[in-house]
């Protein structure tokens, strides 16, 4: 982040990029619109590309390119997605979904994002994801 960029950040954003630095769990950052303000080395070895790559992809860009998707492979609406949800309802949020490396893998995802308050309001959310195995067809018509 530059200098005149961490200038104009909420203070939870910049200690919650420090956080997402020294995490080796993949995780993504988000400013109170949706935008991505960052994701960790976790994240950059998932989806295949560094941060310093993507971070110049508005929010429509980022979405079409790397998800998330639901089990049929398609865009999940953005008000439906758990950063969005953990955005604007100011609550945790968890997901089984699916999103799209740079190579055009697709990986099943486990996601928890959480809102980060201020007094002023939700400044942002964090997005942690692991990689877990798809779930079979049999297992789901069990449940």
């Amino acid at each position: 982040m530059s200098r005149e960029n961490v200038a104009h950040r909420p203070l939870e954003l910049i200690l919650a990029r420090n956080l997402l630095t020294n995490i080796s769990i993949p995780a993504f950052l988000v400013d109170n619109r949706g935008g991505l303000v960052f994701y960790n080395e976790g994240a950059e070895s998932l989806l295949g590309m560094p941060f310093q790559q993507a971070r110049n992809m508005d929010p429509e860009e980022w979405r079409a390119r790397f998800g998330p998707f639901d089990s049929a492979r398609e865009r999940i609406p953005f008000e439906e997605e758990p950063l969005t949800i953990a955005l604007r309802e100011g609550r945790p949020v968890h997901a089984s979904l699916y999103i799209r490396s740079a190579d055009g893998e697709v990986h099943h995802i486990e996601v928890s994002a959480v809102p980060l308050t201020a007094d002023e309001g939700t400044t942002g959310a964090i997005g942690i994801f692991w990689r877990t195995e798809e779930p079979s067809s049999s297992a789901s018509a069990n449940q």
